[in-house]
């Protein structure tokens, strides 16, 4: 069964086979030539010479520590969907001051706006320590460009937290170029993995605010992943087998090249929306801010969804009608609902036609 879901993608058994491999100790030196490999074929994804550190825990476990680490009191939120309105709902469940920059779903953040929120804030006495953003929206197809957005953080002395979770590996995020703090990720989208482990790179000016943060946490402590990781080593017990499978994907990842990596997925992307156009479909995500990894699209031909993915899963696939409370909000404005095209990971562009067709036969498009 080909998993068409945002996350997690389907494995290779080329992947499986790498992690079914006889476990070692994680203690052991052959552990830490293991992690030495990974944090640098890390760095080479994330283009940036900081940490990269692994844990083992999805996405959300390094976006609280984020939060926890690198935050006291005061932080603002570009909340744009789902996933931005997590770390939202994460920030104030960790007790921090939390402001929230919104718009409507299928809307970027803007640069202007970003930029009068934190004026306004800073007129009225209130500085921010840190900025989150989600840079690729999985809810909508939203991907927002931290190239415009990264600069404005910075000149405000703020530090800037990156949610690339359903990006990093499948668009091109120059970390160092763009300034980011800590940009976090997790195994089971563009890595083509089983979810379990995440990966945040986290600058020094990050590590540092770490340091003087009180109640920081403990199994997402910076300052001790950090302090273990330059020892080539994790402080609590790591998900090994998933890491013998992170090596066999780096090494298929950089010997394909990551400009290549990169062109192949904006290649699908173009696939996917131009084929959505051309049937008559919508797209759910504003022109100029479409995803490189996920297309949200508008169900304008009143498709029976559920059956839809149904008559997919006969023929091996495993549809996605889209995010479940959006589609629910759309559907109580009189709005269409949205289904969602993935194409993210070590997919071919051959394997996303063949899946598209499929659809459009089924849905009668």
């Amino acid at each position: 069964m080909r998993l068409f879901i945002p996350g997690p993608v389907s494995v290779s058994e080329e992947t499986q086979r790498a992690m079914a491999r006889e476990m070692i100790g994680h203690r052991g030196k052959e552990f830490q030539e293991l992690f030495g490999t990974l944090t640098s074929g890390l760095q080479k994804v994330f283009l940036t010479k900081n940490r990269v550190l692994i844990s083992t825990s999805s996405g959300s476990g390094l976006m609280e520590g984020a939060l926890r680490n690198c935050v006291s009191e005061k932080v603002l939120v570009c909340e744009y969907g789902a996933f931005g309105k997590k770390w939202a709902d994460m920030s104030k469940a960790c007790g921090k001051e939390t402001d929230v920059l919104s718009a409507e779903a299928g809307k970027a953040v803007k640069g202007k706006e970003l930029k009068e929120k934190i004026e306004a804030a800073k007129k009225a006495g209130k500085k921010y320590e840190a900025v989150c953003i989600t840079h690729n929206e999985t809810s909508t197809g939203v991907m927002n460009d931290l190239k415009e957005i990264a600069p404005i953080v910075k000149e405000s002395g703020a530090l800037l937290l990156v949610d690339a979770v359903s990006s990093m590996g499948g668009a091109k995020i120059d970390v160092d170029a763009l300034g980011i703090d800590v940009c976090l990720t997790s195994s089971q989208k563009a890595f083509s993995l089983p979810p379990g482990l995440s990966f945040a790179s986290v600058s020094e000016k990050a590590l540092e605010k770490a340091k003087s943060v009180k109640g920081r946490g403990y199994y997402f402590d910076f300052v001790e992943l950090a302090k273990e990781y330059d020892s080539k080593q994790t402080p609590y017990t790591p998900a090994v087998g998933l890491m013998f499978g992170l090596k066999q994907r780096l090494e298929e990842m950089l010997v394909e090249g990551m400009e290549n990596v990169w062109a192949r997925h904006a290649q699908m992307a173009f696939n996917a929306q131009k084929w959505a156009q051309e049937k008559g479909l919508g797209l759910f995500a504003e022109p100029g801010y479409r995803s490189n990894t996920v297309t949200c699209i508008e169900n304008t031909k009143k498709v029976n969804l559920d059956e839809l993915k149904k008559k997919l899963k006969l023929r091996g696939y495993v549809f996605d009608p889209g995010y479940r409370k959006m589609n629910e909000e759309l559907l109580a404005k009189g709005r269409s609902e949205t289904f969602r095209i993935p194409h993210m990971g070590n997919l071919s562009i051959e394997e996303l036609k063949g899946y598209l067709n499929a659809v459009a036969e089924e849905a009668g498009f």
